[in-house]
């Protein structure tokens, strides 16, 4: 059979070509389109359709924005049917307020479209100061001012069409009062705790107890293994390259000789003034004055040199440093004015000054101490230099060794030869899981890692991965050499957790069942219930330490006779019986002020109203989702892995 199509081939194609080209014929191309396109429509608004790639690209768009805003959030999470149902959810709100606003005919006026964009402060970084929009930032996100004003002009149409709705709500002082009352409101209450630990003890599980919660679907989760590779892996950083290169001492000589300046410990002086002002704007006298004074103290510092600190203290002006005999402490260059530092520097130990004026007055100098000023040797810095001008050195190298690293770890599926030819380590991670916790600076740390390694491809081809950049200078490349797919764990293995699973089931039932039995005889017998906790006073913003289901059904009970007895299901946890004793007004001090909350019922009374003004809109304009967005899930399962290997 094969043989006769082989020698027949061309008589087969003019065959098809006959069946092909009549049917083009009689449905044209634009019946297949419609063919093709009706299986990839996943919604319809207004008789438009959405279809499935539109869908799978405003969903890879979502996952780049979050990706950009948080650049360790995991991409898989992002990749569920619920986020994809989410994005659909959002394209179809879109194509609504679209098809409504133009029905409405909201389209905004240029002057608007400039006075929103010279006005909003979350336009601030695209104006320039003159107010024209900044062109190399939108160029930098793929668009142009016209782009930009379209897409502008077309988000405030969208927004005016439920801003018509939600803007207009008002809401009454006597509405408020009630929302407040009913959310803060504060109820006096004793509550009786059946607590599950204190059951426990007398709790026993049974081997067919075991079994029962081993198979019971809802705990297979806590009892499955996690998905676990194990790797190996090369690094490529700046401290990699700098020690593969080495640097002859003449060329480390030049470099401290070129660089002599900063290997000088910068000289410090100690010195003592007496200050007699004299500030810039004096007058000619009063500098004059000055002067004079400061001369004749000169001349008495001269006649006693050992009594200048004395001196100084009865007579400098300066009165940071009078009190202490005109001790300035150390200092270096740059510390002082300049005359005065000039002045310093050029004194002898022991050295006294003569009248200096500055911008504060006339200063009479003792120079008392100086240090520093020595050079380090070559050899006390030579490993430091040595260091510095590897590290600079592989900064210029580091581009093209990147480019060599990035080719070779592609081309082969062992990273022994890229560890050869760059002098690198391969070193090796095991039972490495998706929620792997590595040392803070790791290579692991970074969650590019645990991406790659846990991408399908990289899992099947147990080839080298493609370069990943995990930080400034540094390339990480990985080969997955072991998989071991999360599973369900054998009874065995999970023995302990199971059996101690039990014992709390039990334990919490047991706790149940005592406070259900207690709720039903104090309802009847109130002096049954002997000496409860004392009262408390709670509130949704004043829990008092209660669990939030407690806090919750109190404030939801029926109070219209008091005292009113409820029972509490705290799950694992156990039981709590309730005696509510009284109702008191909500706390206005809780929601801020009338005012404040009148403000929080507004927004989520506007809230309601434009959630419901949009669900008649999508009646009007028969906004659905078809059948075939059920498989968008299974149809795309590697949407996360795409992105995450960009």
């Amino acid at each position: 059979m094969f043989d006769f199509f082989r020698r027949h081939t061309r008589v087969l194609q003019f065959l098809l070509l006959l069946l092909i080209v009549p049917s083009f014929v009689v449905f044209g191309i634009q019946g297949y389109d419609k063919f093709s396109q009706g299986k990839d429509e996943v919604a319809k608004v207004d008789g438009q359709a959405i279809t499935r790639g539109e869908w799978d690209q405003a969903h890879r768009n979502q996952i780049e924005r979050l990706r950009a805003q948080m650049p360790n959030v995991d991409v898989k999470l992002l990749d569920t049917p619920d986020v994809r149902k989410r994005v659909l959810d959002d394209l179809i709100r879109q194509r609504v307020l679209f098809a409504a606003s133009r029905d409405l005919h909201l389209v905004p006026t240029d002057e608007r479209l400039k006075r929103l964009f010279e006005t909003d402060p979350q336009f601030a970084n695209l104006r320039n100061a003159d107010g024209t929009v900044r062109k190399e930032l939108l160029a930098a996100q793929g668009m142009n001012s016209q782009q930009f004003a379209a897409r502008l002009s077309q988000d405030m149409s969208l927004n005016q069409v439920l801003l018509g709705v939600g803007a207009t709500a008002v809401v009454p002082n006597a509405v408020a009062r009630t929302a407040v009352d009913a959310f803060y409101q504060r109820r006096d209450v004793r509550v009786q705790t059946f607590a599950a630990k204190d059951y426990v003890a007398k709790a026993h599980a049974s081997d067919a107890d075991l079994q029962a919660y081993y198979d019971d679907s809802r705990h297979a989760a806590r009892l499955q293994s996690p998905e676990v590779v194990n790797f190996e892996y090369v690094v490529l950083d700046l401290p990699t390259i700098a020690r593969g290169i080495t640097v002859a001492d003449e060329d480390l000589r030049k470099y401290y000789t070129e660089n002599a300046a900063r290997y000088e410990q910068p000289q410090e002086r100690r010195a003592r003034h007496i200050l007699i002002k004299a500030e810039t704007g004096a007058t000619a006298d009063a500098k004059a004055k000055a002067k004079a004074r400061a001369e004749a103290l000169l001349a008495e510092v001269r006649k006693n040199p050992a009594g200048f600190a004395d001196l100084a203290k009865a007579n400098s002006e300066d009165p940071g440093s009078a009190k202490q005999g005109g001790d300035l402490d150390w200092f270096g260059r740059g510390a002082m004015v300049k005359v005065f530092e000039d002045t310093a520097f050029a004194l002898k130990k022991g050295e006294i000054s003569g009248v200096v004026e500055s911008d504060f007055g006339f200063h009479i100098l003792k120079l008392d101490d100086l240090r520093g000023g020595d050079k380090r040797s070559f050899e006390s810095v030579k490993t430091e230099i040595d260091a510095e001008v590897r590290k600079s050195l592989a900064q210029k190298r580091y581009a093209e060794v990147a480019e060599q690293f990035s080719n070779l770890v592609e081309q082969e599926d062992t990273l022994q030869p890229v560890a050869d030819k760059l002098k690198l380590s391969v070193q090796r991670a095991e039972r490495f899981t998706r929620g792997f916790k590595a040392e803070p600076g790791s290579a692991l740390a970074n969650p590019k890692v645990a991406e790659a390694a846990f991408l399908a491809d990289n899992l099947r081809s147990k080839r080298n991965a493609l370069a990943l950049e995990i930080g400034a200078n540094q390339l990480l490349s990985l080969r997955v050499t072991e998989h071991q797919p999360a599973r369900k764990q054998a009874l065995t293995e999970v023995r302990e957790q199971v059996k101690a699973g039990v014992l709390q089931a039990k334990a919490a039932q047991a706790a149940r069942e005592e406070g259900a039995a207690k709720l039903a005889l104090w309802k009847t017998q109130p002096a049954a219930a002997g000496a409860l906790p004392a009262a408390v006073t709670l509130s949704r913003v004043k829990p008092q330490n209660l669990p939030r289901a407690v806090v919750e059904a109190v404030l939801k009970a029926k109070a219209d006779a008091l005292p009113t007895w409820i029972g509490v299901d705290l799950g694992d946890e156990g039981y709590a019986v309730v005696v509510i004793e009284k109702v008191l007004p909500a706390d206005l001090a809780d929601a801020g002020s009338l005012d404040k909350a009148r403000e929080q019922v507004a927004q989520l009374w506007a809230q309601a109203e434009s959630d419901a003004y949009y669900v008649a809109l999508r009646k009007r304009y028969k906004a659905v989702v078809l059948d075939s967005a059920n498989v968008a899930a299974s149809e795309e399962p590697a949407m996360a892995a795409s992105v995450a290997s960009k």
